[in-house]
């Protein structure tokens, strides 16, 4: 069912909360979106996962299409799409297996790099695997210090450290596992932190790049991302109009890599020598009055409420 390009026939399922350690952060988003929504003219109601009385409803509700504003956990990884795809109702966003693989970041970066991507060197680690001091020593020795110790499928910089000495690796996977069932640990890339939006389905395009400069902090975790002042948006980013177009591309290339759909977000680091590396991909970017993929819209001429617009017509294609 295409979009017929008036929002006054459509009745919208703003999917929101939900159950992952980003689920304030996914109640802000689908707030934002639902009175975007609403100020183009859709229908437009709140459906919380969380509640079985809300899954209920997004089933009998008739609602031609679920806008999906959750992120993590039971959202962003292909559990929520496959729910909806066995309902029949069709959904915003990447399908089930990109879904999947893009939450999954060593997944994800196996493909990558199977497609010629740059990624930096990195391992992951299981719950169930007992690493003495020579493992992490060797573990330190192939992937260099400093190094980047995240879960592999947790979003927002949860459980994020960055290790500058060999003593702190156990403690930095300990907390990763804590959250997740398993640790990624990556080379650390000194340099400028980026990134891109990009949106469509068969012909993505990019948007303007974002250079992204905390304020307060080391990285940018939690705080620099959903507190007010917490970093600094630089868009377009400073870059040369070369860097620019590898930037973009790389991120377009990620986006159709995994097989995204409607609208991602891809984070790059440029190194001193202008080398892009490719760190993720989120399929379900936040889109809250702090977020990045709106700033980038804004940019571009595309508005907030055209930008929730589009991305339900691409849902819809």
């Amino acid at each position: 069912m295409a979009y017929s390009g008036n929002p006054k026939e459509y009745s919208v399922a703003v999917v929101y909360g939900g159950t992952s350690g980003e689920r304030e952060v996914s109640l802000n988003s689908g707030r934002c979106c639902a009175a975007a929504l609403e100020e183009v003219g859709f229908s437009v109601d709140l459906i919380d996962p969380s509640k079985k009385a809300d899954l209920v409803k997004l089933i009998e509700g008739n609602y031609d299409i679920a806008f999906l504003a959750l992120h993590g956990r039971g959202g962003e990884d292909g559990t929520i799409q496959g729910f909806l795809e066995t309902a029949g109702i069709p959904y915003t966003g990447s399908g089930v297996l990109a879904s999947a693989q893009a939450v999954n970041k060593g997944k994800a970066k196996e493909l990558y790099e199977a497609a010629g991507l740059n990624v930096a060197a990195s391992a992951v680690i299981g719950k169930g695997d007992e690493l003495d001091d020579a493992d992490l020593e060797e573990l330190a020795g192939e992937i260099g210090l400093p190094c980047v110790v995240k879960p592999t499928t947790e979003g927002s910089s949860l459980g994020m450290t960055i290790v500058r000495e060999l003593g702190q690796l156990r403690g930095a996977i300990d907390l990763a596992l804590s959250v997740d069932e398993e640790a990624m640990v990556e080379a650390f890339v000194e340099g400028i932190e980026l990134t891109v939006g990009v949106i469509g389905n068969d012909d993505p395009r990019a948007l303007p790049i974002i250079q992204v400069v905390p304020t307060e902090d080391e990285f940018y975790n939690f705080h620099a991302k959903y507190a007010q002042g917490g970093s600094k948006h630089l868009c377009p980013a400073p870059l040369t109009s070369e860097q620019t177009e590898a930037v973009q591309e790389l991120a377009v290339a990620a986006h159709s890599v995994l097989g995204c759909r409607g609208i991602s977000r891809s984070d790059v680091m440029m190194d001193a020598d202008g080398v892009c590396w490719l760190l993720e991909t989120n399929t379900l970017p936040g889109m809250t009055d702090t977020s990045l993929v709106p700033d980038a819209a804004r940019v571009a001429g595309i508005e907030f409420p055209q930008l929730c617009e589009k991305i339900v017509a691409l849902g819809l294609e």
